[in-house]
């Protein structure tokens, strides 16, 4: 089980704030809810409904991403810090009404230190019965004042990261003629395909889900599909696109990746730490997840002041200036992109959250 409590080592950045066990039997209620950090204002992070096959597991995987939110919203200019929660079950089997406001209330009894949101198993309809329960969940359905699917604003981000890392190494903003592998064509993947496809890019898809794949398949017959993840990485691509879960970069897949660009929207595409180095000298340029997945957080953080899409799409395009400026931070303090990112996050957490010591 990780340490929470364990003082880090010298260099290492700080730990969780507050980490919550949430139980309610009668619903069959288990969820963990982990706030890295407020520096910036309240956390905000989705609900990820997952079978997780132990509570170390699930454990680990909230204390990652709660981690990410919150540089992934340092860098996209929002007054959050960062949090997560996981809910133990199958959201097929498990999910109900009961236990979803038994969430809520547990959100709600934060006090507003935490706002949620929709993640892997959860929806904006989800997000609709939690609120029932608590006043700190965004991320809502559109006919209960809320943004709608969080998911279209992500796969914009993730395009226009694409597109910064497109003219790093190819000198264009665009993906036309390229070959770009897009694993997993969900809630995000199937919108990614249409941002290339419209721009001209060839592409090859992966899913575990027969019926994502000929969703996919029914309305752009050209695109290309593998059996698998392995099969995706191997083949010839120029951009490989991980939008699935987390840790698709590894020991094992780097050695054998064809792609000059990894730019998905999964969580912690990185493995373990080191992985960023081993593709950098390998040549290939990985702009960094959390930075081009935050669309649909800057969605959701729009919602919580009143919804306006053209001012929520409008901060997303920033993505695509951040991302060439992250970018050119590595290239001259000759660092992996990842690391460059590191920076930019920790420096706005410092800079910005030091200022809560001026008292009002």
């Amino acid at each position: 089980m990780p340490n929470v409590f364990a003082p880090p080592h010298k260099g290492a950045e700080p730990r969780h704030e507050q980490v919550v066990f949430c139980q309610d039997e009668a619903s069959g209620l288990r969820a963990i809810i982990a706030i890295y950090s407020t520096a910036l204002g309240p956390a905000l992070g989705g609900t990820r409904f997952y079978p997780y096959r132990t509570e170390d597991e699930a454990l680990a995987d909230v204390l990652n991403l709660s981690r990410g939110m919150a540089y992934k919203n340092a860098l996209a200019g929002l007054d959050h810090g960062g949090g997560k929660a996981v809910i133990i079950g199958d959201p097929a089997v498990d999910k109900s009404e009961a236990l979803l406001r038994a969430y809520g209330r547990f959100v709600q009894s934060l006090g507003g230190r935490y706002y949620t949101a929709c993640d892997v198993g959860t929806y904006s309809e989800d997000m609709d019965v939690v609120a029932r329960e608590s006043r700190f969940v965004t991320g809502r359905t559109v006919a209960n004042g809320g943004a709608g699917d969080s998911s279209v604003l992500t796969a914009f981000g993730v395009f226009q990261g694409m597109r910064a890392a497109a003219e790093t190494v190819w000198g264009s903003p665009t993906l036309r003629g390229k070959r770009v592998g897009v694993e997993g064509v969900g809630k995000v993947g199937h919108r990614l395909v249409e941002h290339l496809r419209e721009d001209g890019a060839e592409v090859v898809i992966c899913d575990v889900n027969e019926q994502a794949v000929e969703r996919v398949r029914a309305r752009h017959p050209e695109v290309e599909v593998v059996d698998d993840r392995d099969a995706l990485i191997r083949t010839d691509l120029d951009v490989y696109a991980p939008c699935a879960l987390g840790g698709s970069l590894d020991d094992d897949t780097v050695p054998v990746l064809t792609a000059k660009i990894v730019c998905g929207a999964a969580n912690n595409q990185l493995a373990h730490a080191g992985i960023e180095k081993r593709l950098a000298d390998r040549d290939v340029l990985y702009a960094p997840d959390y930075v081009v997945n935050s669309g649909g957080v800057i969605q959701v953080a729009d919602e919580i002041r009143g919804f306006d899409f053209d001012r929520a799409k409008a901060r997303a395009s920033g993505i695509y200036e951040t991302t060439k400026r992250i970018f050119a931070l590595a290239a001259d303090e000759g660092v992996p992109p990842a690391v460059a990112a590191d920076r930019l996050a920790e420096r706005r957490m410092s800079e910005i959250g030091r200022l809560r010591g001026i008292l009002l």
